[in-house]
């Protein structure tokens, strides 16, 4: 035999060895025992070792936000790795449907391979989705029996760390304990995710982070995978499982295929564990969990016509109980076999999830040609609904056609059966017609903002145009470089959603009774919340439109600085407050035009160091800038603040997600802790501090906080992190925070922190109050009150520096968020200055706003004297989750000083 074949055979036999370590063998565990955890390092070097395989592809798919590598395995057959581009490019032209016929995309679907998406550990501390996924990978890599040949000849697998920063977090905060069964995953010190914690599934339309841009990429640019599968945890007390099909509502938008399909998948997970002897899988109404939010790892997928499913599973690393719970112990159509209480181990969860894998990937291999297929059929369905006359269903318009049926029949009661004219009046309206595209005009006043809004959509997949040249369409005139988005494209559902307001049902437990909370969210509209310009085209149009690229980023425009002796910048735009913070840290002279048609526009003499900065300011990230006279009158100087941000031991989401955005636009902050302010002297380090919702503890009239909060024992934390202990409380925190506002501080409170309005005894009061029948006002019930996540439109007070640069009327996102009445003395007086208000019985623009007549001449915020100091108090979630650009000048303009030129 040749010396080089015999080289080569010897390789490849050492490559098989390395593949064959076993999980026990490389962690010195095996995966699922009790009390043991890995961590992402030796997770890493697993993968890495089980790449070595014939069937394993080991792909960086990009950096974390603190600087780690984000992996995935890609497993299948070694014949399918070698031709891993070709199938991509078929999973790619399938999902997209663009230029196929039915015929040509039959032939694509039996010459692919179904692509199956798994994940773990997005969620850190849900310890069992990244083990699951190394165990799986494992068992894909190293068994020889006929179903694991199967599924590796006919899928191909991405199996992606989701969190990587989390899991090295968590696995090091458990294992630090020597003694085995002292460990606990409770009291973890920080966010398990750098700015977002839990929230980084929440991110997926927006994709502010790092983590979710790499998953982005991979699910909506690269791969398209048919099915995509969420690990999380845990399920239901009483259950093992919650999973697929799961209850309604699900989002009108979607094709109905995408339904049908999660519930074929979740049957498959059913029966394969009911099979296996595993009881204890629930479902539909069993759990909470539904299809209609978008924004969630798995959800954002429905939008894409990919099957997503989630799974949340009880268990880990130290032993639990499935409790009693007797209502779950009757079979139903939520759960078929019910588990009974018993000692539970992670072993088993490890055993459930690998089997729910597995009924998965031979779902996908039985039917692997159908479900190519039918990511194209979704893709053509959009495609065909967006290139013609076409009416969407929702609750608005069937409660127009009762009503159209009502106002012909002297408001009798709408029966079960009306004809069919009603239908016709509402579904061929053509003012209720679904739009053909959305233009974004150039040159509106934040159009950088509007850039970040289209690469949201980019970064998602979505195929979007940019104008050539000057163009016209339904009379209105349109700049070179307006941005289209046309509707006749696969992906249709997630261009609606984030273009049009969500239209949720009134969803009732009965008739008469409290709401069924939704899933997160009830309207999100990414164009409101952004405060995007844009236009809802209703008949098909042409013009002079370059395609982008799918996945291609855009930037802003480069224009040269003019030669002026000063420079205006539009207070419209957010990346102003970027380049603000620049020329302030720079040591640059920075004002604001205190009236005039330039109110609150920043004003920048010219110098070799202001043009330097606003130069490259122009270019990254993006900023309109006009020259201006030398010498403006009615001028404000602004001067940087020392400002502190509240968090707290754990980590706050709203915290995080504000931290990220100080750091988006160079804001400097330091993060404030309860124990420093009950140490007091505040005002001698900070002139500002920000509460995000979830500080400031609520009002109780009896001057003890409503709900009970519990901290870590000092004693079982590290002292690096003891200073981090502690709750805002009434009796220590409050007295020192009213010094820091008598003394000339400033308080931003966002959210349920505005209590400390009623803390401080301001003139104010709750506005969402009923006289009770004792003759004492009392909250207004859910029954007749109630606004979960939603978008509402709002009057501003513009003239106010608090608001500059804000429009005259706003969206702000709402969460049954605290809306306040101004004592009339207060008012009159100057003392109290409302910013926001609700001023029209009807203020809902996305979502479900059930009783929301109640808001009429409410307050949503206001500016308030304390001493020498401000409270600025913003009941609305005007910083939420990072995604409500439209509104975070209301948190931008409160930080600096200002002193009259």
């Amino acid at each position: 035999m040749p010396r080089f074949s015999l080289l080569i055979i010897v390789f490849l036999l050492i490559n098989n060895v390395f593949a064959q370590v076993s999980p026990k063998e490389h962690f010195g565990f095996s995966i699922g025992d009790d009390y043991q955890l890995t961590t992402n390092t030796q997770t890493e070097a697993y993968f890495k070792i089980l790449a070595s395989s014939d069937r394993v592809k080991f792909v960086e798919i990009g950096k974390t936000e603190e600087g780690r590598s984000q992996n995935m395995l890609i497993v299948s057959s070694p014949e399918n790795l070698r031709k891993l581009d070709h199938y991509k490019e078929i999973s790619q032209k399938l999902a997209h449907a663009e230029g196929l016929s039915d015929q040509e995309a039959k032939i694509l679907a039996n010459e692919g391979k179904a692509v199956v998406w798994i994940d773990g550990g997005l969620h850190a501390t849900e310890t069992l989705g990244i083990h699951q996924l190394i165990e799986t990978a494992w068992q894909l890599i190293s068994r020889k029996d006929a179903e694991t040949l199967r599924i590796l000849d006919n899928t191909i697998i991405l199996m992606t760390h989701a969190n990587p920063d989390g899991h090295e977090l968590v696995s090091n905060w458990y294992m630090r304990e020597k003694v085995p069964e002292k460990r606990s995953l409770l009291n973890l010190p920080r966010l398990y995710e750098k700015y977002a914690g839990h929230d980084n599934n929440r991110d997926f339309f927006m994709l502010n982070l790092k983590e979710t841009q790499n998953i982005a990429r991979q699910l909506f640019i690269e791969w398209l995978p048919q099915i995509m599968y969420n690990h999380h945890q845990a399920g239901p007390a009483g259950s093992v499982v919650a999973g697929a099909p799961y209850r309604d509502p699900f989002n009108y938008v979607f094709d109905p295929i995408i339904m049908t399909s999660i519930d074929a998948l979740g049957a498959a997970m059913n029966n394969r564990l009911n099979a296996e002897n595993k009881p204890g899988y629930t479902q539909k109404y069993g759990s909470v969990f539904s299809t209609w939010y978008n924004g969630g790892l798995r959800t954002t997928t429905y939008f894409h016509n990919i099957i997503g499913l989630l799974t949340e599973t009880v268990g880990g690393p130290n032993p639990s109980e499935i409790p009693l719970v007797p209502q779950r112990l009757i079979p139903n159509g939520g759960t078929t076999f019910p588990v009974k209480p018993q000692k539970w181990h992670f072993r088993q969860s490890i055993d459930y999830s690998v089997s729910m894998n597995y009924a998965v990937l031979n779902y996908a291999q039985r039917y692997r040609d159908e479900l190519l297929y039918n990511i194209y059929l979704m893709g053509r369905n959009s495609i065909n609904r967006g290139c013609k006359d076409t009416w969407g269903l929702s609750p608005k318009k069937i409660d127009a056609i009762n009503i159209a049926y009502q106002k012909d029949n002297k408001n009798e009661r709408v029966p079960a059966q009306i004809p069919s004219r009603y239908y016709d009046s509402v579904m061929l309206d053509p003012k209720q017609r679904d739009a053909r595209g959305y233009i974004i005009p150039a040159g509106q006043d934040d159009f950088p903002t509007a850039i970040k809004f289209v690469n949201a959509l980019l970064r998602t997949g979505i195929l979007v145009h940019k104008a050539s040249d000057n163009f016209t369409v339904a009379g209105k005139k349109y700049l070179k470089g307006t941005y289209v988005i046309k509707t006749d494209q696969a992906f249709r559902p997630h261009v609606l959603d984030m273009f049009e307001p969500q239209d949720h049902p009134n969803d009732f437990k009965y008739e008469g009774g409290p709401p069924v909370e939704p899933y997160d969210a009830a309207g999100w509209t990414l164009a409101y919340m952004m405060n995007v310009n844009f236009d809802r085209i209703l008949e098909s149009f042409t013009g002079p439109f370059k395609r982008i690229p799918y996945g291609e980023l855009e930037s802003p425009e480069l224009k040269p600085l003019a030669s002026s002796g000063a420079y205006l910048i539009n207070a419209q735009s957010n990346n102003a407050f970027r380049a603000v913070n620049e020329l302030l840290n720079a040591g640059q002279s920075v004002s604001r035009v205190s009236n005039g048609a330039d109110i609150g526009d920043f004003y920048i003499p010219a110098t070799e160091k202001s043009r330097a900065i606003l130069r490259d300011q122009i270019t990254n990230p993006g900023l309109e800038i006009r020259s201006a006279s030398n010498t403006l009158k009615s001028i404000t100087k602004l001067s940087p603040l020392r400002i502190a941000l509240w968090d707290t031991y754990g980590g706050s989401m709203p915290s995080g997600w504000v931290r990220f955005l100080m750091e988006q636009y160079n804001f400097k902050a330091t993060i404030l802790y309860p124990q420093e302010i009950d140490e007091g002297n505040l005002n001698s380090k900070y002139d500002v501090i920000i509460f995000v919702p979830g500080a400031i503890p609520a009002y109780s009239s009896q001057g003890t906080p409503s709900v009970a909060v519990t901290s870590p024992n000092p004693q079982t934390i590290p002292d690096e992190y003891k200073k981090q202990l502690g709750r805002i409380s009434p009796d220590k925190s409050i007295p020192q925070l009213k010094k820091f506002l008598e003394n000339g501080g400033r308080i931003v409170a966002i959210g349920s922190s505005t209590d400390i309005a009623y803390h401080l005894g301001l003139p104010v009061k709750n506005h969402l109050v009923e006289m009770g029948s004792n003759g004492k006002e009392r909250r207004l019930p859910s029954e007749k009150y109630y606004i979960p996540g939603s978008i509402l439109r709002i009057n501003v007070d513009n003239t106010l520096s608090a608001a500059w640069g804000m429009p005259e009327q706003a969206d702000v996102y709402f969460d049954n968020s605290p809306v306040f009445r101004v004592l009339t003395e207060a008012a009159s007086k100057g003392k109290i200055k409302p910013l926001l208000w609700f001023s029209q019985p009807k203020s809902l623009r996305s979502g479900w706003a059930w009783g929301q007549e109640y808001l009429q001449d409410g307050v949503s915020a206001f500016e308030a004297e304390v001493g020498k100091g401000k409270l600025y108090a913003f009941g609305s979630e005007i910083t939420f989750r990072a995604q409500t650009h439209g509104t975070f000048k209301l948190l931008f303009n409160q930080l600096y000083g200002q002193k009259s030129d």
